[in-house]
This record gives structure tokens, sequence and C-alpha cells, in this order.
């Protein structure tokens, strides 16, 4: 079978995905993904309990979708909390912008990619990851709570993969709001249906919210917090 010509990360992405490989390659590819994780949990370590956005790169400043991104990051903010994102452009830069600009904290994981993911200049702290499976970590590992806006591959794997941990109890069960009933409607419904199937319990469904409304997305993340956590700030260890 002919290997495909054009990669999305030319070489080093695809070769851990291409079969076994010499012993001292797995090694050094494990090293590497070790390393990842350091630097990563060296940057996140104190930024504070932070609220996650996920969403499509592709979305300009004039988009309704951009917009709404950029008063999600300023609701965030207002919240206390810190907004997390993929550090790239479209609606991660714009929910960075909205807390960026309105006295929040502003944070991104970003992607080494030879197309679209640069990073946006609305940060106040950001890690660059080689690995898409460490950055996904990162961004669920330090967040409270999920908006996913509209996007295409990468956004339902966020999604899905957050649910399922969610689902297996490997985290917390969070709130997670999908934004955008005309975009994410045919989704939901097929969720509903999978729950109507029997493949996932009604449990599964008590912390999706599916809303329109800024401010009952912010309700619902905020009273559940609320109800069952106390956010503080933790203390700075020496080796950090």
């Amino acid at each position: 079978m002919t290997k495909p010509d054009n990669r999305i990360i030319p070489s080093k992405e695809p070769v851990y995905l291409e079969g076994p490989k010499p012993k001292v390659n797995e090694f050094f590819f494990a090293f590497n993904v070790l390393k990842e994780f350091i630097k990563g949990f060296r940057t996140l370590h104190f930024v504070g309990p932070c609220i996650t956005v996920f969403g499509s790169a592709r979305f300009k400043p004039e988009h309704e979708y951009y917009k709404c991104a950029v008063e999600f990051g300023k609701r965030i903010a207002e919240m206390g909390f810190v907004t997390l994102t993929g550090g790239g452009p479209g609606i991660m830069e714009a929910a960075n912008k909205g807390a960026f600009e309105n006295g929040g904290k502003s944070v991104g994981v970003n992607i080494k990619l030879p197309f679209e993911q640069h990073e946006n200049p609305y940060l106040h702290k950001s890690v660059t990851i080689d690995y898409f499976f460490v950055r996904k970590t990162l961004l669920v590992k330090y967040s409270y709570a999920f908006i996913i806006m509209p996007g295409g591959w990468g956004t339902m794997d966020e999604l899905f993969e957050t649910l399922t941990l969610i689902q297996t109890k490997t985290i917390t069960d969070f709130p997670v709001v999908l934004y955008g009933k005309k975009y994410f409607q045919p989704l939901f419904d097929y969720i509903e249906m999978m729950s109507e199937e029997g493949t996932i319990s009604k449990e599964d469904l008590k912390h999706i919210l599916l809303t329109d409304d800024y401010n009952e997305a912010i309700q619902h993340i905020s009273s559940y917090i609320k109800v069952n956590y106390k956010i503080k700030q933790k203390k700075k260890l020496g080796w950090f």
C-alpha cells in the first residue's frame, strides 16, 4: 500500500502510528512524550482554575461564532476563571481575546502544524506541544467546565474524548456546554438517540447543555461549580 505524500505533520507525528519501530526509536519517542508532558505541567501548574473553550480555528473576526467566543472569554473572566484554549486562531483566539481584554487570565496550549495553527496574540501564558494526545490531556486536566463552540474534526474529537472521560469517571462530571443550537442540534439529537438505543445512559446526558444563551451557559457552569467545588489558588512549590 502506497503511503500518502502529504502529511499533516510531515516528520514527527505520523511516525509512531506507522507500526513497530526499532526499540531505540520507541524509547526516544516515549522519552519525548514524557518531556512534552513535563513542559506542559510546568507551564500550567499555577495558572489557576480554568474553563476550556473548544472550537474551530477557521472562523474570522467578522463571523458570528467568533464574536460569541469573545463574549464567552469575557464572561469567564468575570467569573474569576482562567480561559484555556488550544492557543490558535478562530474560536480559540476569540475566547482568549475576550478574557485578555477584560481583565481575565488567558492561556493557550498550541500544537505544531504546517497550516492554520499559529499562536494567537491574546495569551498571558502558552505552551506549544508536538503531540495531539498530550495537548488534549492538558486542555482537560486543569478545567472545571468545557464550552464547545462550532468546529470540525478536532473539536468533535475534543468533545467526545471529554464526554468519554466523564462517562468513565476518569475525570469528574464537569459541565459541558454545546453553544449554537443551529450547529449542534443534529449532533445532540444523535446523542439522545444513542441514549434511547442504550449505547449510553441517560445519566451521561445530565451535564450537557445545548444553548444559544450566554447567561444560561454561564449559569449552568457557575451553579454546578458553586455546589460541588471550592476553588482556590494553589501554593507555589519550590521545584517549579
